[in-house]
């Protein structure tokens, strides 16, 4: 039995870590500005690889057997699709977005990665839509036009190419969502992250190595160590465990402290300075997700 302040103890920290996600992307613009040969693709690299490694040294220790699992072809191929298609997109389109935008416009827009989950069950699982749904849709398109182009439609306040990477890790996100469901039930969520993690940096390492280009001085590694630990490691580990003691629609609508979090870390670190068009679409946006996970109270009767 779950005690409430059990319940009340992991729901703080799986705010936390939602935090930490949003205040990681701070740390990735902290190190593209330190200098320019620091580049998404490298710190997506490294960020996957050492990750990767850690999580499955973790589950080793915790005797999840890692390597017992790539022993199942099926397991070994939804892994190696996790990671492509999953694990790659959200980390390295949302680290191009930070590059040439900034980590709050980043968080925000790979926040609506739902609705892409949303529109895929309605054309594949025919999947009836409710009022509610295609409501926020229509509130999340609002706030996304608004955060591209400041309610000017001959005008656009971020790059064309920095609104197409941020859908695109929309698209990683539900891709990331969706490909593991099936294999949840067999693999643990550690070990599935971890070899899909290390299986994604070694592919980016393979197809276009950038190592040699790095500077090694205390700063850049002091940051990197952040995004891996602080973006990472530690809250992937407290949302695993927090699963067990909070309901998961819970910890989805706290998921909205992660963009929320790193616009206010844009501002105050960074300068960012937030016209009265980014707050409403940010508000409109954060509304709209959040709207995905209510449930009326006689909806939930009639499933339960």
């Amino acid at each position: 039995m779950i005690s409430q302040s059990q319940r009340r103890f992991w729901t703080i920290l799986a705010s936390l870590a939602a935090v930490m996600w949003g205040i990681s992307g701070l740390f990735a613009q902290g190190l593209f500005n330190l200098n320019s040969k620091i580049t998404p693709l490298w710190l997506t690299q490294i960020r996957l690889i050492i990750s990767g490694l850690i999580l499955i040294i973790i589950a080793a220790l915790t005797k999840q057997k890692p390597v017992a699992t790539l022993k199942n072809k099926r397991n070994s191929l939804t892994i190696i699709a996790y990671g492509v298609f999953g694990l790659i997109p959200i980390q390295l389109f949302y680290f191009i977005v930070i590059q040439q935008a900034n980590a709050s416009v980043a968080t925000i827009l790979q926040f609506i990665g739902p609705f892409f989950v949303m529109g895929y069950l309605a054309i594949t699982h025919k999947q009836v839509l409710r009022r509610l749904d295609v409501t926020a849709a229509i509130v999340a398109f609002i706030g996304v036009f608004l955060l591209a182009t400041h309610g000017k439609l001959d005008h656009l306040a971020i790059t064309p190419w920095a609104l197409f990477w941020g859908l695109m890790s929309a698209v990683g996100e539900a891709s990331y969502t969706l490909i593991p469901v099936g294999i949840v039930k067999r693999v643990s969520s550690i070990v599935l992250t971890g070899w899909g993690m290390l299986v994604a940096g070694i592919i980016l390492v393979i197809a276009h190595p950038v190592w040699s280009n790095i500077p090694n001085k205390p700063e850049v590694w002091l940051w990197t160590s952040a995004v891996i630990l602080i973006g990472t490691i530690i809250p992937f580990g407290v949302m695993a465990t927090a699963l067990r003691y909070v309901k998961p629609a819970t910890v989805s609508l706290l998921d909205a402290f992660e963009p929320v979090s790193a616009t206010i870390g844009a501002v105050l670190l960074f300068g960012l300075t937030m016209t009265g068009m980014d707050c409403l679409g940010t508000v409109l946006v954060i509304v709209a997700v959040l709207a995905l996970n209510y449930t009326p109270k006689k909806d939930s009767k009639i499933k339960g």
